[in-house]
């Protein structure tokens, strides 16, 4: 693929995310493809557990909007950093918890880094800001 085509690939992830489309998103997955977030205790395989873990964000930020700011591009990879914004109005998993809403608003930053073969990601890994976003959400002591 082009750098191009990569980046249309991106922005219609990127998309997605903002518009908590999440058919949109796993729709651009590969056939086989691993998708990880450094909280997951395990990779995710399959769509409807990208979708459920997507859901589970949109659940604890109903309002959450995502944007790139930073992002690197070959013609078989992406990098990127990220920034979204929301209120936590609903309960918020990390891992195998799930902690009750805080009503806070929050600004959060995270890193993805994607592989890309035949138009389709083929992997998928996800590093959010956990730490920053939990002292702004009042869980972390000190913050």
């Amino acid at each position: 693929m082009s750098r191009a085509e990569v980046e249309q690939l991106d922005d219609r992830g990127m998309a997605a995310w903002d518009q908590h489309d999440t058919a949109a998103f796993t729709a651009l997955l590969a056939d086989e493809f691993t998708f990880s977030d450094v909280m997951a205790p395990e990779a995710f395989i399959n769509r409807e557990q990208v979708q459920e873990y997507m859901e589970g964000w949109f659940t604890a930020f109903p309002d959450m909007r995502a944007k790139t700011t930073n992002r690197v591009v070959t013609e078989d990879q992406v990098a990127a950093e990220v920034e979204f914004t929301g209120t936590n109005t609903g309960p918020l998993r990390m891992g195998n918890q799930e902690l009750p809403a805080t009503g806070k608003p929050v600004t959060g930053t995270g890193t993805y880094f994607a592989s890309v073969k035949d138009g389709k990601f083929v992997s998928f890994r996800v590093y959010p800001d956990v730490a920053g976003m939990m002292g702004q959400l009042g869980m972390m002591p000190g913050m």
